[in-house]
């Protein structure tokens, strides 16, 4: 439903949110996350240019959120990175449908005007307080092991 670098884009932006006020590196980002680090650092490039991350250059840099993360919702990040598009008309553009959808693009756009209200009221403060002893992200199978912190 939601594309890898949408994926990736909210994983990063939760990850950065998690490290607080200090800056986070893309290295460290990317072993948070496991996004390749070639991948977060275009992904990142775009958050900066959106305003939805900042950078800090230097020995000390890293990424920090440019909103407080009880602002910022994953429908912001969405609409920068991949934005969930509705069903306004025929997507065939067939004349005889007008503005009327179809039982089957109706649907669709059902699926999407749902998703849509579970992104714009979800806020990344939101995900960060749901995260239980599971921790935030889904461990694959073959990933290093982390040490707990």
């Amino acid at each position: 439903m939601i594309s890898l670098t949408l994926e990736y884009a909210l994983r990063a932006v939760v990850a950065i949110a998690q490290s607080g006020e200090a800056p986070c590196t893309a290295k460290r980002i990317s072993e948070t996350t496991e996004i390749p680090l070639p991948y977060l650092s275009k992904l990142m490039q775009g958050l900066v240019r959106a305003g939805i991350v900042s950078s800090q250059r230097g020995i000390h840099g890293g990424f920090l959120l440019a909103h407080d993360p009880k602002e910022l919702s994953i429908w912001d990040i969405a609409e920068v990175v991949d934005p969930v598009r509705r069903i306004l008309e025929c997507p065939l553009k067939l004349r005889s449908h007008g503005i009327a959808l179809c039982p089957l693009h109706r649907r669709i756009d059902d699926a999407l005007a749902a998703t849509e209200a579970v992104f714009r009221g979800t806020t990344v403060a939101e995900l960060l307080a749901e995260a239980g002893a599971e921790g935030l992200f889904c461990e694959t199978d073959d990933a290093p092991s982390k040490p707990k912190r």
